[in-house]
């Protein structure tokens, strides 16, 4: 919450704040968000203006995520550039907007935690990555392909050839279904 009593309502008056505030609630997404807890830095310029207080500024905090494709834990942070006009009670813009159209001051108080809420959920990616070049998990064992040796791959049968496989003893190497194919084909 900002006190605007101290900036009084004349158009034209402002005052700048900076502060570091813990975040009430996690902020964000489920895959990435700013925890509970974690210091919300705020660095905003208050300015009176004639149907309430125009609030400008930085927001950044430290995020913690979940990788989209291999599943790791990572850091990061998020920064944000706000720009939002707080409507004074009984001001035209109260009046003509509907309420979820525009913030008001409460009080002579602003709310913050609404206008972030709904930044970091903008800013925040749907599907964050601990790289850009993660590689995520392979798609047969599930293991990370960050760290799985070189040419990870697995042998797959295809599996129109795997009842003919299983009759001739053959293991689950295609190759060997393949020529197991063959050796039918010129015994008839």
């Amino acid at each position: 919450m900002l006190d605007t009593i101290s900036l009084g309502r004349r158009p034209g008056s402002m005052r700048t704040v900076s502060r570091v505030v813990p975040a009430p609630s996690r902020i964000g997404l489920d895959l990435v968000a700013i925890e509970e807890g974690t210091d919300v830095e705020f660095d905003l310029r208050l300015e009176a203006v004639s149907e309430g207080v125009l609030v400008t500024g930085s927001v950044r905090a430290d995020t913690v995520g979940e990788c989209s494709r291999c599943l790791e834990p990572f850091d990061d942070s998020v920064s944000l550039h706000l720009t939002e006009l707080f409507a004074y009670p009984d001001s035209a813009t109260e009046e003509t907007t509907e309420e979820d159209e525009v913030y008001r001051i409460v009080d002579d108080e602003i709310d913050l935690e609404p206008v972030i809420v709904d930044a970091v959920g903008l800013a925040l990616p749907l599907q964050p990555l601990c790289s850009d070049d993660c590689e995520g998990l392979c798609p047969e064992c599930g293991i990370r392909l960050a760290i799985a040796e070189s040419g990870h791959g697995h042998e797959t049968m295809d599996p129109r050839w795997a009842g003919l496989a299983a009759k001739f003893g053959a293991g689950s190497d295609a190759s060997n279904a393949t020529a197991d194919a063959s050796k039918i084909n010129e015994e008839k």
